[in-house]
């Protein structure tokens, strides 16, 4: 049996890493945008977490491009909860994740994609004070050598 937790771990940290690279390694960008997916998927549920993912803006895109990428990967081949590569026909299809039949399935898809996001959201935060840190002592010295 997989540990939850440590998947979660695993995956918070994927997601706040690629999707930081995907926002050119802007850290406060990626926490600002998973902060936001993360409401939406606790608020409104999993079939508007994928379609806030598809309406981000030219600026979010490639990070909410990333997150689906690492929430299909999650669902699909560590948790074998959705057997194709398409988030919404998944959820939407007749015998699918939010069928009456798989609603255990989807309860565990929600319950662990919100943790592993919760994790991410702290990486996230935890480069964005990495990245301010190295950016005041780069300031310090500079003001140092004028």
């Amino acid at each position: 049996m997989e540990n939850l937790d440590r998947l979660c771990a695993e995956y918070g940290y994927k997601f706040a890493e690629e999707i930081k690279k995907a926002l050119n390694s802007d850290a406060k960008k990626a926490e600002t945008l998973i902060t936001k997916a993360l409401g939406v998927l606790q608020e409104q549920g999993l079939y508007a977490f994928v379609l806030f993912c598809k309406s981000r803006g030219s600026t979010e895109e490639k990070g909410a491009e990333e997150m689906k990428k690492i929430t299909k990967e999650l669902l699909k081949d560590k948790l074998s909860l959705i057997s194709n590569d398409d988030l919404l026909e998944e959820i939407r299809k007749e015998n699918g994740l939010a069928s009456r039949s798989k609603l255990d399935d989807l309860l565990l898809a929600i319950q662990v994609l919100e943790k592993s996001l919760i994790y991410a959201r702290y990486h996230a935060k935890a480069f964005a004070n990495s990245q301010e840190k190295g950016n005041n002592q780069n300031s310090k010295v500079s003001e140092e050598h004028q």
